[in-house]
């Protein structure tokens, strides 16, 4: 049974110290019960409290690391649903290579996988993981393949096998990379668990929902616990229930035998079924999805959708309010405004980049609105972009008294010249897209 926040106050120290960063002990104790926080912040825990409170305060699903320098993380998931309060590690986008594909093929993924990176809201998306998945009889092949993926990428791998000596071989070969062993059975999990614990990796469980909650059982009493959940299923509706019940066990009824992320291989050819067994295992609770061919246009997609799933639904990402610098702009330079929603501002600024022109940027803080979101709002009225013009002294930085402002908010025109003596306000284009066109005609 899940401890209270008052369960848990009862034994810790009682000091309201606050080195914690909560205001008493009380405060933390609810954190600690909402699994908002871990008991190492606290600084006085008694070895007693320890022992009661450890198991109590992990995430009901287990954090996983991988990679050398542990740069990529999944579980902890505390939520069913996103606005509930929010998704925490997103899942993890892989791409498999078979030992027995052309060599020519194995060298132009890998180099694909290795040049790959799309920046979307200043972030930078990139394949995580390479899965190698031996399909020829020979144990050289595979655990060669396995040396130059990593060698190639440096980036973690799953080394996918039903060998178990190919599984050993290539689990010593990349030792250090922080990958996962996959797929071990009830039969082969306990050595495999050696194995991946002397070798620093994860191990993969696969069987059914029934058989993986035994094994896990059996290997965290032995004292191994960095496990995957890859649930055998003959259907896309199979593997979306089975997903749904092991994570609301974890969740809800506390299980910690299936309180681990999990792994999902897609074996179909189609490129619409795999996108949209992808676009499900990203919707429903998947860790780690491996895709069974590289496709540029396909990862740009699942990229994106996956950024929006694991945004917090109450934070919008936002950039800095401040004037930014488009090319390499000059006193003489044009003005153009927006607000400071990411979407939005990577799209203007990238589209003035576009029309071959050097510009600045005004963006005021509007809490990470789109456009005429902030301005039903009232944070994008003609006194908050005077007042955040004055207050980043655009007027010292440039000697032009124009600024272009979104078409959509041409309403505000009036006030904002009222708001800023001197200067002339130009209604540019409703769409971003129309950005290029438009400073061709009147800039150059």
């Amino acid at each position: 049974m899940a401890l209270t926040g008052l369960d848990i106050q009862k034994l810790l120290p009682k000091t309201n110290c606050k080195e914690c960063g909560s205001n008493t002990c009380l405060a933390f104790a609810m954190k600690l019960a909402a699994k908002k926080a871990s008991l190492s912040e606290c600084p006085y825990a008694s070895e007693e409290s320890k022992q009661v409170l450890g198991a109590a305060s992990e995430p009901p699903v287990k954090g996983i690391e991988f990679g050398k320098s542990k740069e990529f993380k999944i579980g902890e998931e505390t939520v069913l649903y996103r606005h509930e309060r929010t998704f925490v590690h997103q899942t993890i986008i892989a791409i498999n290579i078979n030992d027995t594909d052309d060599s020519g093929e194995i060298e132009k993924t890998l180099e694909s996988i290795k040049d790959y990176c799309v920046e979307r809201v200043g972030e930078k998306l990139f394949v995580e993981m390479i899965a190698v998945t031996q399909r020829s009889d020979e144990n050289e092949k595979f655990v060669a393949l396995a040396k130059r993926a990593w060698e190639t990428v440096q980036r973690p791998l799953i080394l996918h096998s039903s060998n178990l000596q190919s599984l050993i071989e290539a689990a010593k070969a990349v030792k250090g990379s922080q990958s996962v062993i996959a797929s071990a059975t009830k039969e082969t999990a306990d050595e495999l668990a050696i194995v991946a614990k002397e070798n620093g990796h994860t191990l993969a469980l696969t069987g059914t929902i029934d058989e993986i909650s035994e094994t896990t059982s059996r290997l965290k009493a032995a004292g191994f616990n960095n496990l995957l959940l890859q649930f055998k299923t003959e259907s896309l509706a199979e593997q979306f229930q089975i997903n749904s019940i092991a994570r609301t066990s974890a969740l809800k009824d506390n299980n910690k035998s299936l309180g681990y992320p999990f792994l999902r291989f897609i074996e179909s050819k189609d490129i619409l079924d795999i996108t949209i067994e992808a676009i499900t295992e990203i919707n429903k609770y998947g860790g780690i999805c491996v895709l069974p061919a590289f496709d540029a246009a396909q990862l740009v997609t699942l990229f994106t959708l996956r950024l929006n799933i694991f945004t917090d639904p109450q934070k919008p990402i936002q950039v800095d309010p401040k004037i930014y610098p488009i090319g390499e702009p000059t006193a003489n330079s044009p003005v153009f405004l927006t607000t400071n929603f990411s979407l939005t501002y990577f799209i203007v600024s990238s589209e003035i980049e576009n029309s071959g022109i050097s510009a600045w940027l005004l963006v005021p803080q509007c809490e990470g609105m789109s456009v005429l979101t902030a301005w039903a709002a009232g944070k994008f009225s003609g006194a908050v972009i005077g007042k955040a013009a004055k207050e980043f002294e655009l007027e010292k930085l440039v000697t032009t008294r124009e600024i272009v402002i979104p078409g959509y908010v041409a309403q505000i025109s009036g006030e904002l010249e009222e708001n800023m003596p001197g200067w002339k306000v130009a209604v540019g284009p409703q769409e971003a897209a129309d950005l290029e066109s438009f400073v061709i005609a009147r800039y150059k």
